[in-house]
């Protein structure tokens, strides 16, 4: 990439919403500059690039700061549309699909599942860990009807669906260890489970996904820090 098309990611290494967009520029084959984030002590740089919610990612293109990262996923296809494959579907139904589909997982999917991962207490979990399970069990259904017997949400090949969920994957499988509960199991969600090893064995996968075992023990000492607060 020449400097006249620069692209810069501001972000954390245990971020989903991160993640998405990692995997979305290693999909396209584009070469940015990754710059780490210290969420505590925000730099100047991501005040100035996101002064209205102050967080991650933030993507930089020549100067240019786009935020949120299914707004970012969107920019990347359209800005580099011949480049790599396209996460949208050309046709406009099957677009408006895609992105009701990106929408549940944020919507349906990710809210219980945080609430499950910070409730103090049992009742807040369980229910937090109901929901979760019930959207999963929806996204097994979706993902039989989008994929129409192919390997992906977006069928031969992954889409826009594929990233958002793929994004969270570590940190759903890291829901197992924390709160007891498994998100994908061969009983429940056998078309799920296979979707799991088809796309973390993608490069851009390994490359974007954090190791579940750091996000762990990264979850249990803020949970440890919050405990000591409310000690005191």
């Amino acid at each position: 990439m020449t400097g006249e098309d620069e692209l810069k990611l501001l972000g954390t290494w245990a971020s989903p919403w991160v993640s998405r967009v990692k995997f979305a520029l290693h999909l396209k084959g584009l070469s940015y500059e990754y710059v780490e984030q210290d969420l505590d002590n925000k730099s100047d740089l991501l005040l100035a690039s996101n002064p209205v919610h102050k967080k991650v990612p933030v993507l930089i293109h020549n100067g240019k700061p786009i935020c949120e990262s299914v707004v970012i996923l969107e920019y990347i296809d359209d800005a580099y549309g011949t480049v790599g494959p396209s996460f949208l579907p050309v046709d406009p139904y099957e677009r408006a699909i895609a992105r009701f589909w990106v929408d549940y997982i944020d919507q349906k999917l990710v809210i219980p599942w945080k609430v499950a991962f910070t409730a103090d207490g049992e009742e807040e979990k369980t229910e937090g860990i109901k929901q979760m399970l019930a959207a999963v069990h929806t996204l097994e259904g979706a993902l039989k009807e989008c994929s129409k017997g192919k390997p992906f949400f977006g069928g031969d090949s992954v889409g826009y669906v594929d990233i958002a969920l793929g994004g969270l994957l570590a940190f759903l499988q890291g829901t197992e260890e924390l709160c007891g509960s498994k998100p994908f199991d061969i009983a429940s969600t056998p078309l799920l489970l296979a979707w799991v090893e088809r796309f973390t064995a993608l490069d851009a996968a390994k490359v974007a996904l954090p190791d579940v075992s750091k996000l762990v023990e990264l979850a249990k000492m803020k949970r440890a820090q919050m405990a000591l607060s409310i000690k005191k």
